[in-house]
């Protein structure tokens, strides 16, 4: 009876500890995102890296994203004799829900991982511990640009997708289903308002918060993980494991913001 109550009170204290460690990583990098000395070219390079170079992917996903919507809101609008409606309903779905969740995971795939496998080889290889044998603080020097670009990068990104989504529910709208273009637009300026943007808009500052803050806090303690360790296969686990927690934080804190809002 002791061993599966000891087992219990292991993995308890495990991830208590995680957690705080996470929390305290999170902590430092915040105050070392805002603390003087500013310096602009690491932001500018990371954000290049998180924002610039996933412009593709979110503008291809967003695209096919607004046609299907297009597509399955004009089938279940024209039940109600609705078709009309189809610009406000593209619009809303991707301001308020899609656009955010969608280009959030996107950058978990592109950015995210690639963030964590970076910082992690760092640690394998010992050149985090470098740093810190030449006075070089790892949060400064890493991890603050990192989080300031990720938070001004992802909002930009998630309206790049939403603009996508609605340029390509038009195509398959007005130019293949025959909804009418005025009615398409009006429709949509009628029903956004401010509160739909700022919704999204808190959602993509959130998400690129936790994309940035799991990813670079997964591969910093690499050596710390328990499924995790040093060598190739312990960065292929951790970065592994990265994307999932971040791909579920980024569902589990869509709800809250939209309970919280709503």
């Amino acid at each position: 009876m002791a061993a599966p109550l000891e087992r219990i009170g292991v993995d308890s204290l495990y991830y208590l500890e995680q957690a705080g460690r996470m929390g305290i990583f999170l902590f430092a990098c915040l105050l070392n995102a805002i603390r003087p000395p500013y310096k602009l070219f690491p932001v500018i390079r990371q954000i290049h890296f998180i924002g610039y170079r996933s412009i593709f992917v979110i503008l291809f996903t967003g695209t096919f994203t607004g046609m299907v919507l297009a597509l399955q809101g004009y089938y279940t609008l024209r039940k109600f004799g609705s078709e009309g409606l189809l610009g406000s309903a593209v619009a809303l779905s991707l301001l308020r829900e899609l656009g955010p969740v969608i280009a959030a995971l996107m950058v978990v795939g592109r950015a995210g991982s690639a963030i964590c496998a970076e910082i992690g080889i760092m640690r394998n290889s010992e050149q985090i511990d470098a740093l810190e044998c030449m006075a070089i603080d790892p949060y400064k020097y890493l991890m603050a640009p990192k989080f300031v670009a990720g938070i001004i990068s992802m909002p930009m990104l998630t309206f790049v997708f939403d603009m996508a989504g609605i340029l390509g529910g038009y195509v398959v709208g007005v130019s293949m289903l025959g909804v009418p273009g005025g009615s398409y637009f009006q429709e949509m300026y009628r029903s956004v308002d401010w509160a739909d943007v700022e919704m999204g808009l808190v959602k993509a500052l959130v998400f690129g918060l936790l994309i940035i803050w799991i990813s670079a806090a997964k591969g910093f303690f690499l050596h710390l993980e328990r499924s995790g360790g040093f060598g190739a296969e312990g960065v292929s686990r951790t970065t592994t494991s990265a994307v999932v927690l971040s791909s579920v934080a980024i569902l589990v804190w869509d709800y809250l913001i939209s309970a919280i809002l709503l």
